[in-house]
């Protein structure tokens, strides 16, 4: 091939691959040939590297910043998202009148870097911010009635919700009536009015037209930031905190949440992970120590090394562990914090082995009946259930949710993962309003539910109809491996490597 990548086959499978050994079927990106050599011209690049700008999307408008992502270009104006003005100053209210104030986090790795990122930038400004995360066995995920009421024992008289909120009616309903303040910075879908609140901060709450609904939480508490900063700015205080400081807390929950490498989230990762090699971050130092990751900094040291570590502390442990980690100052807390969290991570991967075998017996016999795969057992520990799902959705290439519980006299707690095309978290949502839940949400790609184990049959049913047709207009989608190019072991040559270094950071996976 002349060390140049060959034209993309059309109309077919590529090479001829209708079925992979792993039931794929292989298809390759068509490609304008003219936009590849306008890409290759104007870039100086191999023809390879320029095809897969071209595969991916990439517009030759966005191409700058796609290969040299920067927060200058790409850095969204923070009072683009509705109600950001009032969150910071609500905020700025607080921190100058000396509140006492509160973050209450989700126990994942972006619940965890965000409640971080907050803690971290009131003790710059000299104020203490205390940490809430909820117990994922005896409270569930988000903010509930008991939580506020502890809170306002405490002493609290502002809440930040990280990462969770958005859907919590009930019991911000029950946090106003106690006279508590709750700004809520979330990402999470909403398909209905915000709960009652100063402030939802939420890209994608219907009526927000900021254009940034693939953020993770992380991501809209970087912004949330720089609105608090510029309000401070117009009150006359200037030294405020470099938030470039805390951009590789906001890269980690970008990458670990699964969020799109493009736009916004691509600076954030490219510009993170420079912070996470000057090692400012003692938390995440230790944690690679005692990981044996000394020196690493990549999506993959993200996705695959730190994220399941900071992830065991919400799965088998103290839930409040990974904010904890990720915003202390203290080298010796930060080392017994890591180890605590290598431990954990132990624990979590001899349970998550032994449930997943359980779990693909049952999916597999599910998986002839119904569109989505849910199974379940008291018996499994919630805190792997969502790696278990993830498992199961691309073993089967269907929608999976795994059901766990403490006893089998409470209610399930469910995780769910979907194929693409398919949103999962709307078809759960929709499953609340019809009665058969507890409690559910999500977005599309992943989705948490609680729910009465009399009730799994008939949800089993109304999410298998509901999802019925997206599942078939999408199942190309799910069994596709998609090639961008293909090239000679010729062409694979330095200059070649080095393009393809400059389209980096790339998602390694989930945590």
């Amino acid at each position: 091939m002349s060390g140049a990548a060959r034209k993309l086959e059309t109309g077919g499978a590529f090479l001829g691959v209708e079925r992979s050994l792993t039931g794929r079927r292989w298809v390759s990106r068509e490609a304008d040939l003219g936009l590849v050599e306008a890409f290759r011209r104007r870039f100086t690049l191999p023809e390879i590297a320029a095809r897969l700008l071209v595969a991916r999307g990439v517009s030759l408008e966005d191409a700058p910043n796609f290969l040299e992502p920067t927060l200058r270009a790409l850095f969204p104006d923070p009072s683009s998202f509705k109600d950001m003005d009032e969150a910071a100053a609500v905020i700025e209210d607080a921190i100058q009148a000396g509140r006492s104030c509160a973050v209450l986090a989700d126990y994942d790795v972006d619940g965890g870097s965000s409640g971080a990122q907050l803690v971290r930038y009131f003790r710059a400004r000299g104020r203490e911010l205390k940490i809430y995360v909820p117990d994922r066995m005896t409270e569930g995920y988000g903010p509930s009635v008991v939580a506020f009421e502890r809170l306002k024992a405490a002493g609290v008289e502002l809440v930040i919700t990280v990462d969770c909120g958005a859907a919590a009616e009930g019991p911000l309903n029950a946090a106003a009536d106690l006279g508590l303040d709750v700004i809520v910075l979330d990402h999470h879908l909403m398909a209905h009015d915000p709960p009652k609140a100063r402030a939802v901060v939420n890209p994608n709450r219907m009526d927000d037209t900021s254009g940034q609904g693939t953020l993770t939480a992380a991501g809209v508490v970087l912004v949330a930031m720089a609105a608090i900063n510029r309000e401070a700015r117009k009150r006359g205080v200037n030294d405020l905190p470099d938030l470039k400081d805390m951009l590789d807390l906001a890269a980690i929950g970008t990458v670990c949440d699964v969020a799109p490498l493009l736009g916004f989230n691509r600076a954030i990762v490219a510009q993170g992970l420079k912070v996470l090699r000057n090692g400012r971050n003692i938390g995440l130092v230790a944690l690679a120590e005692s990981a044996g990751r000394v020196g690493g900094a990549s999506v993959y040291d993200f996705g695959f090394v730190l994220g399941p570590r900071i992830n065991a502390g919400g799965r088998v442990g103290d839930a409040s562990l990974a904010t904890r980690l990720l915003s202390t100052e203290d080298p010796e807390e930060a080392r017994e914090l890591a180890a605590t969290l290598e431990a954990l991570n132990q624990e979590r991967r001899a349970r998550e082995a032994e449930m997943l075998a359980e779990a693909e017996s049952a999916a597999l016999e599910e998986a002839e009946k119904r569109a989505v795969v849910i199974v379940g057992s008291h018996r499994w520990h919630p805190g792997v259930i969502g790696i278990a799902a993830g498992r199961l959705k691309d073993r089967l290439l269907k929608p999976a949710i795994v059901l766990g519980g403490v006893t089998e006299h409470e209610p399930a707690k469910g995780s769910g993962r979907s194929t693409p095309g398919v949103n999962l978290g709307a078809a759960v949502a929709a499953a609340k309003q019809a009665g058969l839940l507890i409690n559910g949400g999500g977005h599309a790609a992943a989705a948490g539910l609680t729910v009465e184990w009399d009730r799994v049959e008939a949800l089993k049913d109304f999410l298998s109809e509901t999802l019925a047709a997206e599942i078939a207009a999408a199942e190309g989608m799910a069994r596709a491996l998609h090639v961008d190019a293909a090239g000679a072991v010729g062409a694979m040559d330095l200059p070649l490597i080095e393009a393809l270094r400059s389209h980096r950071p790339l998602w390694a996976g989930p945590s």
